[in-house]
């Protein structure tokens, strides 16, 4: 067994930092828990690990990696780990801050000339650290469209952020920001003449023996040990493909285990430094856990009000907030089918990783399980039950919405035009071109560069339809056409069909004009 695993198979006891004795942690009692928490929320496999004070003291796989098969989830298992990515991307800029090539308050456009927004201002003065602290002006997830199933690279995308219109003032207000970190990750080739993916690896993956860690989802081979994504549809879990997200690379795209995610955790409460191995200074440790922009503090639902922190705030990378009077840094991650939780309790040199196939609650259920174990709170709250009880206020006031979503539709209306009238090519200067295709009585829509997005067009009242994707992941869209003084479709905008639509599906910030086909 490695020096850095000590796992006792029933119980391990910890003093905490006041000097009181910590609430006994159970190895049987969390593994049970787990279980119980895949099968309350129809999870098919999920990995946990756990660090304190410098050793890994609990890694373990449950359930399979694909319904259906009897391939067991082990510590080792692959999980696309989504946006807990950002704080590798953080961790990347703070290596060359160390070296001097460059710092956080360096301006973008310094390194990356070819680097336009909306705004000239906002263009010259934006700089690394407001790349990676998402306060931009965007709405959340604004821009997501770009990468979100399309084709666009890296650098087409950066080359389209021009087109972004902000929707509120630059740094007054935190929004969650893909785009800014695949844009800060652009910063690293531009300065050292190696990709993002090179080098995490180099830098990061290879000193800290993470071998199988890589950051993309073509480097999967049949035989070996990855989990596949998992979704709820047609009444039923499902597995679905892998998706391909290089594009999004810096931003959500590592692969990897609880495993080798456990010298991850130990390095990150190591300030830096595992054994002998340092990756960046404990300077810079300090920097990436200071708060750089408050994020709002709303009321959680009843059943999660012990959740809610007396203050907010992200980092660079990650987020930080308290919890029973402790500092925690912690990051979630998110892609169709696939959800992450990675968290640090620094003044107990406590970190947990959990990372699961499927689209639930599992994580932050097992995570806050554990820490009232570690943080003395006994017994710990049953949060298996508290987030079923949630998903049910939430599931019912979903349902209240759509119900007035179905009572505004103005029913016995028809479109102003034929439904030819309505086919063309439309083109938004962000995104780019969308087609509408009249055939067989009906119209489909195509997004040119993100192959999944067609469907057919559904009439909903005068000129507005519905777009349905058919697509397991992809929300539905209003698409509404606006006729000119001629009578004829000037523009065409869309908006998120279900109150539900996760907020990378950006359409608020598409207008598309019919493309004129010149004589």
């Amino acid at each position: 067994m490695s020096s850095l695993v000590k796992v006792s198979a029933v119980v391990v006891i910890w003093t905490i930092a006041s000097g009181a004795l910590a609430r006994e942690l159970d190895v049987r009692e969390l593994e049970a828990y787990a279980q119980r928490a895949l099968e309350a929320f129809d999870v098919p496999g999920a990995a946990i690990a756990i660090v304190k004070d410098g050793d890994v003291v609990f890694s373990k796989g449950f359930g399979v990696r694909t319904l259906g098969s009897p391939a067991p989830v082990d510590p080792n298992t692959l999980f696309a780990i989504a946006s807990c990515s950002k704080a590798f991307t953080t961790a990347a800029l703070a290596i060359l801050v160390d070296e001097g090539k460059i710092s956080w308050d360096d301006r973008v456009i310094d390194h990356l000339p070819q680097f336009r927004l909306y705004d000239p201002w906002v263009t010259r003065e934006i700089t690394i650290r407001d790349l990676v602290t998402h306060r931009s002006g965007f709405r959340s997830g604004g821009g997501d469209l770009l990468w979100l199933r399309s084709t666009y690279s890296r650098e087409e995308l950066m080359e389209r952020l021009r087109y972004l219109k902000p929707v509120r003032s630059f740094r007054s207000r935190y929004a969650y920001s893909n785009v800014m970190f695949i844009v800060a990750g652009q910063i690293i080739p531009a300065v050292t003449g190696k990709s993002w993916d090179a080098f995490v690896a180099e830098r990061i993956f290879r000193p800290l023996g993470m071998s199988h860690a890589n950051s993309s989802i073509t480097e999967r081979r049949p035989e070996s040990n990855w989990a596949r994504p998992h979704v709820f549809m047609d009444s039923e879990v499902r597995p679905i493909e892998s998706e391909n997200v290089d594009t999004l690379g810096p931003a959500g795209a590592i692969n990897a285990s609880v495993s080798e995610l456990s010298k991850w955790l130990l390095v990150q409460l190591g300030r830096g430094k595992l054994g002998e191995t340092r990756i960046f200074s404990e300077r810079q440790s300090k920097e990436m856990w200071s708060p750089q922009i408050a994020i709002g503090i709303g009321n959680p639902l009843r059943p999660l009000r012990a959740l809610k922190p007396t203050w907010y705030a992200y980092g660079l990378g990650w987020r930080l907030k308290d919890y029973k009077g402790q500092k925690m840094v912690y990051h979630g991650g998110g892609l169709a089918g696939m959800t992450s939780l990675t968290t640090l309790v620094p003044g107990e040199r406590l970190g947990i990783v959990i990372l699961t196939n499927q689209e639930t609650s599992f994580q932050s259920s097992l995570t806050y399980w554990i820490l009232d174990a570690y943080l003395g709170d006994a017994p710990p709250t049953d949060w298996i039950a508290a987030r079923q009880e949630a998903g049910k206020i939430l599931n019912r006031r979903f349902h209240e919405r759509m119900d007035a979503l179905l009572a505004a539709r103005v029913e016995e209306t028809s479109p102003s035009l034929s439904l030819k009238s309505y086919a063309g090519t439309f083109n938004d200067a962000l995104y780019g071109d969308v087609t509408v295709e009249a055939s067989s009585g009906q119209l489909v829509m195509r997004f040119s560069r993100s192959p999944s997005f067609k469907g057919p067009l559904e009439h909903w009242n005068h000129d507005t339809f519905v777009v349905r994707w058919g697509h397991h992941s992809n929300a539905d869209a209003f698409v509404t056409f606006s006729l000119g003084a001629d009578g004829s479709v000037d523009a065409m905008d869309l908006r998120p069909f279900s109150p539900a639509a996760d907020s990378a599906y950006d359409y608020e910030d598409l207008s598309f004009q019919p493309v004129r086909q010149s004589n």
